[in-house]
């Protein structure tokens, strides 16, 4: 599972369309539909309940976006954290050079 896997999930969790998901995603709507198979392949679930009028969690579904939430928003807090770190990095320490470290 990816964080990939976790966004698209949330994003079609939270607007209850794969189509309203993938414009905000900036994404294909056939490219979504197929992330979120894998990721019901990969947990071996059914995470939602595909109607004509658009998609609704399973419990499953609604078990998975709570942590999903929490998982990406950690995911953004480490990301904000590191990107600061490195706004501290000390000049006199000259550039970073990773091949070094």
């Amino acid at each position: 599972m990816e964080l990939r896997h976790l966004r698209y999930f949330a994003a079609v969790a939270e607007e209850g369309s794969f189509y309203q998901a993938a414009q905000r995603l900036l994404v294909s709507q056939p490219s979504l539909s197929r992330q979120i198979m894998d990721l019901e392949r990969r947990l071996g679930q059914r995470l939602f309940e595909r109607t004509s009028r658009g998609v609704r969690l399973t419990p499953s579904g609604q078990a998975l976006l709570q942590h999903a939430r929490q998982i990406l928003g950690l995911a953004a807090t480490t990301q904000k954290i590191v990107s600061e770190a490195w706004t501290r990095w000390p000049a006199w320490c000259g550039p970073y050079r990773p091949d070094q470290a």
